[in-house]
């Protein structure tokens, strides 16, 4: 028979375990809602603007709908057009166009009569931010206009729905009625990443392109590329009215954001970074809806209690805050049909987060059944009537 001594021994090393782990998963809880505390982001600019790159929705910003000037960040328009022609085609670089490689533009040092892919003035446009060979590459697609090329921009923002955007130029010249918005620039690097070509050139720290007489090093104005590990692109920009301005964006896991900054009354890299933090830090992407899990029932028809499941057909993923407020809305069909096969749709479930619908999956029988035989249906009427 054990002891008091040894029974009250036993009771406070109990005691002492349960402390430790209430004091463990207490302290853990804290933690975890400790790092979703993340106080809001403070940026100092004439504008600016983060957004989720995928789906493009607004996060956070400043006057992200004021028309500021826009300076080499122009040249994301530039490539979205360019893009659409071939990029295989030899230009030869005009003596216009050659007039820019002069230090008082941004220049990769073409000469007159240079020959080079348009692929290769678009990557020394993109990578080096060169207005020699943004030039060169307007007057090509642009049929040996500029003017052409500036029209071809000015249509492309406007399909795009970008009310703020006007261009006058092909590389950001400082003009009257040459203008973005911060919010115009994220929608229009959405758009623009989208393509491979694109975000493989703004992505690229280093590269070279070659005349016939000799090779160019291209090197990234986007510092965020050599400083940043989650960043993946997009372009610089500086003039006397845009001040120093800025599109980059981030990735990592799932998550992947775009950042505008005009005009920055601070570094803009630094602000860059400090946005991108801020914002894996605030957000995640979760899982809303998931794919094959159960989401609702229906009965079998003529089958007194027995049921199916409806499992969600696809899943809803979306970008959340720290305390989202999820309702999910479940409609069943209210007649079933006699007979169903695996992935019969019978209802839905509609996501909506704060009030706003995000997504919606379609709801699937995950076992089918056969239809009722004359007897089942006989007898199901016999139930009733007896019940």
């Amino acid at each position: 028979m054990p002891n008091s001594a040894n029974i009250r021994r036993v009771a406070l090393i109990a005691a002492l375990v349960l402390f430790v782990l209430s004091w463990t998963a207490g302290g853990a809880w804290a933690q975890e809602n400790e790092a979703r505390e993340v106080p809001e982001l403070e940026v100092s600019a004439g504008a600016w603007a983060m957004t989720d790159l995928r789906s493009g929705e607004y996060l956070a910003g400043e006057r992200v709908s004021k028309e500021l000037s826009m300076a080499s960040t122009t040249k994301i328009m530039a490539a979205m057009v360019a893009l659409q022609t071939d990029l295989d085609e030899e230009v030869t670089v005009s003596e216009e166009a050659a007039a820019f490689a002069v230090p008082a533009y941004s220049n990769v040092g073409l000469l007159p009569g240079d020959v080079l892919s348009a692929r290769e003035l678009l990557m020394a446009t993109m990578i080096s931010s060169g207005d020699d060979a943004a030039y060169a590459l307007a007057e090509h697609v642009g049929d040996g206009s500029v003017e052409s090329f500036v029209g071809m921009m000015n249509e492309r923002a406007e399909e795009m729905g970008l009310r703020n955007t006007s261009f006058e130029n092909p590389v950001g010249f400082d003009a009257r009625g040459h203008h973005t918005s911060a919010g115009d620039l994220a929608e229009m690097t959405r758009v623009a990443m989208e393509d491979p070509a694109f975000r493989e050139m703004v992505s690229t720290e280093y590269a070279t392109i070659a005349t016939p007489y000799r090779e160019i090093p291209l090197t990234n104005t986007n510092e965020l590329l050599f400083a940043y590990p989650p960043a993946t692109g997009v372009k610089t920009g500086t003039t006397p009215a845009a001040g120093e301005s800025l599109v980059s964006s981030a990735a990592m896991g799932d998550e992947e954001y775009a950042f505008v900054i005009l005009d920055a009354g601070e570094d803009r890299f630094a602000a860059s970074r400090r946005a991108f933090e801020h914002a894996f830090a605030a957000y995640d992407r979760t899982d809303l809806v998931v794919k094959g899990r159960r989401y609702a029932g229906s009965a079998v028809p003529y089958r007194r209690g027995e049921r199916i499941d409806l499992v969600a057909a696809g899943g809803v993923k979306e970008l959340v805050d720290a305390s989202p407020k999820v309702e999910r809305e479940v409609r069943v069909v209210k007649d079933p049909p006699a007979t169903a096969r695996p992935g019969t749709e019978l209802g839905e479930v509609v996501v909506r987060v704060d009030g706003e619908k995000v997504g919606e999956s379609p709801l699937v029988v995950r076992r089918g059944y056969e239809e009722a035989s004359l007897w089942e249906r006989v007898w199901y009427t016999v139930e009733g009537v007896f019940a």
